[in-house]
């Protein structure tokens, strides 16, 4: 009996995983950056995922006090650790001192999951945080939670960032009942660029550089302990052995993270073959990029769907009528007895939230670490600054009315970016460029004012921290308001405009009206050539009007 249940649990764990494999981390390296800032992005993708923004109060605790920890994906509870002594603020996944922390889940090998852990891959991130000043310090602090109160979930690529260095830690832990964890970190050099999205990506790494790597004891013996290494300790990849690559892990993940480089880089076709599966040689841990990136730059890129590319989604038959660069989910399929696949891009419909974390050495911590934000998905998505100090989520971004993944609310942004993005999919050139335009406005508007805001509040921080938190708080809610509102009207005036499948007519900027205030009438677009052209292939003569 123990033995089957121990089956089922991991069944469950790897069918939790499939479901997961979802999230992307883009990285960019303080001296690769146009403004000398540290950036990371994340995308928490996840059918069944509330888009909210999560805060953790700074705080002051007695010693002995216990918290309780519920797994972050399905709210399980595990268990009960003990509470730090005195906490940071949090707000996102960024903590007062500019330290953000991402994730992207790898799975690895099933067995080695330890159902009976206390700490989930979401517990490590939101209390590291609550815990640690810097990066270095927060890499101590989860590998040590996960050695005294086990770990639960499986494999974990983590982004650990702060204003001067960006790691990259994969963990995995030792099976049901093992306490602990294997995992090895790397830090990602100032002048380069990495990725990681749901498959492990470090390989072979310098045990003798204490400085740029870190790594478990046992990190080489337990793989070869159980198997999975052979050889000489220079040649083992903690990838090939707690992850081994499949076609999954090369086309849905691996692509993901080639997309950036080839965004910013000149190697893309150089290390295109590995993603087609011509090599199995892998990409490199991180690429130096051609240019400077801006932390707009980042916010773009994770709206790719690989435009422009090879594995570019939006034009062929299954992109629609209108060149949809979204696939209805599962990403594989059947014909008849067959196995078929949808490329998975960057940008996704099953978002519940994204950000850009900017991070600033040259600020007060209160002022640098911004953390860009939006819900529902990046393509979709308005990310507003959320400014690390910020100690109160504005109300567009909580669970307002009771909303919840299935419960909507007029006030909540989820779902109004969600409501806007489900009208666009189906007539997605048609309505998108309407789109594109409001998002452009408002991102280039709050862009534009940083620099003022930034200015007003480091003086005023230095006659008085509260009230430029205040300052800093207040233009969070603001401008997070300001972008829901902005957007709830846009799904007004695309109702309006898009009705019916037709158009109606504009002229600078307002609905036309005929000389007695009529409505002008409407534009009747119907269908590209290119689809009706294929229309009339797939039915022949049935709609072939007589002669």
């Amino acid at each position: 009996m123990k033995n089957k249940r121990l089956t089922l649990s991991v069944l469950f764990v790897v069918a939790a995983v499939v479901n997961a494999l979802a999230c992307t981390n883009l990285i960019v390296g303080k001296n690769a950056s146009a403004d000398g800032s540290t950036i990371v992005s994340y995308s928490a993708d996840s059918y069944g995922l509330f888009g909210e923004l999560y805060h953790y109060p700074a705080g002051l605790h007695k010693k002995g006090t216990l918290i309780d920890i519920h797994e972050w994906d399905t709210g399980k509870y595990l268990g009960q650790i003990e509470q730090a002594r005195q906490t940071y603020n949090v707000i996102g996944n960024m903590n007062e001192f500019q330290l953000t922390i991402g994730e992207t889940t790898f799975g690895g090998r099933p067995e080695l999951v330890d159902t009976t852990g206390i700490i989930d891959y979401g517990s490590l991130i939101y209390v590291g945080l609550q815990r640690s000043r810097t990066a270095r310090e927060a890499i101590k602090v989860m590998t040590e939670l996960v050695q005294e109160y086990g770990y639960y979930s499986s494999g974990e690529s983590f982004t650990i960032a702060d204003p001067n260095e960006i790691w990259i830690m994969e963990m995995i832990g030792k099976g049901p009942g093992v306490r602990g964890a294997v995992w090895v970190a790397v830090r990602v050099p100032d002048d380069c660029i990495s990725a990681h999205a749901n498959q492990s990506r470090i390989h072979q790494f310098n045990m003798n550089d204490k400085e740029n790597c870190m790594y478990s004891s046992d990190v080489i013996s337990f793989a070869r302990e159980k198997g999975y290494f052979e050889g000489v300790n220079k040649d083992f990849s903690f990838a090939d052995a707690y992850a081994p690559l499949d076609f999954g892990a090369r086309r849905y993940c691996e692509a993901r993270v080639w997309s950036y480089f080839n965004m910013f880089t000149d190697r893309g076709n150089e290390f295109l073959p590995y993603i087609l599966g011509d090599t199995d040689t892998p990409m490199p841990l991180f690429v130096k990029p051609n240019r400077k990136i801006s932390v707009q730059d980042v916010k773009n890129a994770m709206r790719d769907h690989y435009e422009g590319t090879p594995l570019d989604i939006s034009k062929d038959f299954g992109a629609g009528p209108y060149h949809t660069p979204y696939r209805l989910s599962p990403l594989s399929f059947k014909v008849g007895d067959q196995e078929y696949f949808n490329e998975r891009p960057i940008s996704t419909q099953q978002s519940g939230f994204v950000f850009v974390a900017q991070m600033r050495s040259t600020l007060p911590d209160a002022v640098g670490g911004v953390l860009w934000f939006g819900t529902d998905d990046a393509n979709m998505a308005v990310f507003t600054p959320v400014y690390c100090c910020t100690d109160k989520v504005p109300v567009c971004y909580t669970r307002v009315d009771g909303a919840d993944y299935i419960t909507f609310s007029w006030n909540s942004a989820f779902w109004i970016f969600n409501w806007v993005a489900n009208m666009v999919y189906p007539r997605y050139d048609l309505m998108m460029d309407d789109v594109r335009a409001t998002q452009t406005e408002l991102e280039t508007t709050f862009n534009e004012a940083q620099e003022g805001i930034e200015s007003a509040a480091v003086k005023l921080l230095e006659k008085d921290p509260a009230k430029a938190k205040a300052l800093l708080t207040n233009y969070t809610h603001m401008t997070a308001q300001s972008a829901f509102d902005t957007w709830k009207r846009l799904g007004e005036f695309l109702i309006v405009k898009y009705n019916d499948g037709v158009v109606k007519r504009m002229k600078d900027g307002k609905f036309e009206r005929n000389s007695i205030g009529q409505p002008a009438g409407v534009v009747r677009p119907g269908y590209p050539k290119e689809f009706l052209e294929e229309y009339v292939k797939q039915t022949g003569d049935r709609y072939k009007m007589p002669e």
